[in-house]
């Protein structure tokens, strides 16, 4: 084959493994060749990335099992005893706060026979705070400890039985050795993140400089306003690849693009496990919609108030702040080709402050789901393009989708155990249009 003075193949697809890959090769370093050369050379990662159910079973255990993964939001677990039931990797983990008000998490099991403690829409644990197992009643309180295995007040044990039920004479056996499995838990601004890694890094080493970059806008303040759940018959990392590049805005987002101008990105990332963009200035509405609608935020500087910023937080999760309102997708892996999305807008109580704030917020949710469901129509058209065998990977286009590259690059990484955190543009804003 021919190369240029680069040694690049004129053809760099045809350097790419066959499909299928053997899933043993999954964890090589030699199988990502092409997705690890310099971003204006590379390529996508591999196709079974997206629809191997072999790459899928290994992605949740060294990606999703590894680090800091964002669930939900601290504004729902509130104060003592509420609680959120969440799943990552397959697992479902309770999250909520003790008498004292600090979070805790656990592993969703009852350390006697394994059985699934609290259902996915509870949001309270039980009377006077204990998590009771419906199958033999051990129940445990909100730091994790176990309170009966049963004899004690409130178990329900009918009367005249109690002795049937008391394991002060099991041998070797102490309740307070079988507490609830515990899970690391963390906030950062309004989210809700945990970690199912025995010994996990701080959450501060994964967020890098975010938190700076967003300290003017005070998210930990912010709280949900609407909801809203889609069934994605695609990979999450194509949800999370088409939210990470705006070269596809004029063809899919004819509205959007009115308020988020393709000449008016920049890419918006520093240290840490994420990729960012920036759209800035931020336009005004149009008759199709846009992002007007409420009060913006008085704490702002003058580059936050007109600016739009979007964050893809490692692995799963799409963040878009602007002056006056946020975007979140909460994107669970179902499996290789389904996942199920949660979106969800927030806003600062201060940007509710008007009576026009409702409408406002009425606005933004249809502006929202216009755009959120043109995304899922492509990215479903991509994943079904991208299970043909023909397909063997595409060429990156450099100017657009590095944030892609850096991201698949990160998934790379935790495949082969590797634990790295990227760095970022040596400026806070790099602009990926000559000026005008």
């Amino acid at each position: 084959m021919t190369t240029d003075a680069t040694t690049r193949p004129v053809d760099p697809h045809a350097a790419l493994p066959a499909r299928p890959v053997d899933p043993a090769r999954f964890t090589e370093e030699s199988t990502y060749r092409h997705t690890r050369l310099p971003v204006e050379l590379a390529s996508t990662l591999i196709p079974d990335a997206y629809c191997s159910p072999e790459f899928f079973a290994l992605e949740q255990e060294r990606v999703f099992t590894t680090g800091w993964v964002a669930v939900g939001f601290a504004g729902d677990v509130d104060r003592p005893g509420a609680c959120v039931v969440v799943e990552v990797a397959g697992r479902s983990v309770i999250v909520t706060r003790n008498r004292e008000g600090r979070l805790r998490a656990f592993h969703n099991v009852c350390r006697h026979r394994a059985t699934r403690l609290l259902d996915a829409d509870v949001r309270e644990v039980g009377r006077r705070g204990h998590i009771r197992c419906p199958y033999h009643s051990w129940t445990y309180d909100t730091d994790g400890r176990c309170l009966g295995t049963p004899l004690f007040e409130g178990s329900d044990v009918p009367a005249g039985e109690e002795p049937v039920f008391d394991t002060s004479v099991a041998k070797g056996f102490d309740r307070a050795d079988y507490g609830l499995l515990p899970v690391a838990v963390d906030t950062w601004g309004f989210f809700l993140f945990v970690n199912l890694a025995a010994d996990p890094a701080p959450l501060a080493t994964q967020l890098g400089d975010l938190p700076r970059r967003f300290a003017d806008h005070r998210l930990e303040q912010w709280v949900p306003q609407r909801r809203r759940t889609y069934d994605v018959a695609a990979n999450y990392k194509l949800v999370g690849e088409n939210f990470m590049e705006y070269y596809h805005l004029p063809w899919v987002h004819p509205e959007l693009n009115k308020v988020s101008r393709f000449s008016d990105h920049y890419r918006w990332q520093g240290p840490g496990m994420y990729t960012g963009m920036c759209t800035t200035p931020v336009s005004r509405n149009t008759d199709a919609g846009g992002w007007d609608g409420l009060r913006p935020l008085s704490s702002l500087g003058a580059q936050d108030a007109e600016s739009g910023r979007f964050v893809w937080l490692f692995p799963s999760t799409a963040l878009v702040v602007l002056p006056n309102h946020a975007f979140v997708l909460l994107n669970r892996p179902v499996s290789a080709t389904r996942t199920v999305e949660t979106a969800v807008l927030l806003t600062h109580p201060e940007s509710l402050d008007d009576p026009g704030a409702e409408a406002g917020l009425d606005q933004l949710e249809r502006f929202w789901d216009l755009v959120n469901r043109q995304d899922l129509e492509i990215v479903e058209r991509v994943q079904e393009g991208i299970e043909n065998p023909a397909y063997r990977g595409g060429r990156m286009c450099f100017r657009f989708e590095e944030p892609l590259h850096r991201f698949q690059n990160m998934v790379i990484d935790r495949l082969l155990g590797i634990d790295r955190v990227p760095g970022g543009d040596e400026a806070t804003m790099t602009r990926m249009f000559p000026d005008p």
